[in-house]
């Protein structure tokens, strides 16, 4: 079982240099979740219109180098913190990387679609009320038809 007080969540908005193809996006998330499995990280990771919101956890001391390799990635920019803390269970114990493009028209088939899910993913959404990063995510694993295409 893994220690509580050593559980670690970060959750970050950037903004991509590049732009990011389907092809692209699953290149990255094939090495996403090749190393965060090595490294006992799990989380979810969001991507529209050239932004992304992610969410790492796992031993603080394997998330924030991860962390800071990934704020060095030239293919983005602008990497802001929304939130850092301890937590007791994880969001995302079964998955090394969730993924969701916001870009597909499946956004709008989720039960409940509100707006809400139809954010920009910038600062500006997000700075006021960095929990409503965290509900957004956790939108994604809830949602059982998206959950198994964004298994990882």
């Amino acid at each position: 079982m893994e220690d509580p007080s050593k559980l670690f969540s970060l959750v970050y908005l950037s903004t991509a240099t590049v732009p990011f193809s389907n092809v692209d996006l699953l290149e990255l998330l094939g090495k996403s979740r090749k190393n965060n499995a090595t490294l006992g990280i799990s989380g979810m990771l969001l991507f529209k219109d050239g932004h992304f919101l992610q969410v790492l956890e796992g031993e603080e001391k394997k998330v924030q180098p991860l962390y800071e390799k990934i704020a060095l990635d030239t293919r983005h920019e602008n990497p802001f913190i929304l939130a850092m803390e301890y937590r007791s269970e994880r969001s995302f114990p079964d998955w090394s990387m969730g993924f969701h493009d916001l870009r597909s028209g499946d956004v709008e088939k989720i039960p409940g679609f509100t707006v809400f899910l139809d954010t920009n993913l910038t600062s500006d959404d997000f700075a006021a009320d960095p929990g409503k990063a965290r509900k957004l995510l956790l939108l994604f694993k809830e949602d059982k038809l998206i959950s198994k295409a964004a298994a990882g």
